[in-house]
């Protein structure tokens, strides 16, 4: 995990403070699962962005710096 800092309007937090005591969890886990309730609405970490990379015929594991980087 990583530690951020962040900015809340008056209200944003209070509401956050209100969730999280309502829930018995923290403003940490609360936000969380916002952001993977948003994410899964959105597709943002879905393996599906990737799906059929493996079956272009041209594409090789040998050639990955040429895929990836342009070089020859």
């Amino acid at each position: 995990m990583h530690r951020t800092q962040i900015l809340f309007e008056e209200k944003q937090y209070n509401y956050l403070k209100d969730i999280s005591n309502h829930q018995k969890k923290s403003i940490s886990q609360v936000l969380r699962e916002i952001l993977d309730s948003y994410a899964a609405k959105t597709g943002a970490f879905s393996v599906s962005e990737i799906e059929g990379v493996a079956e272009d015929r041209e594409a090789y594991g040998r050639d990955h710096d040429k895929w990836l980087y342009g070089k020859k």
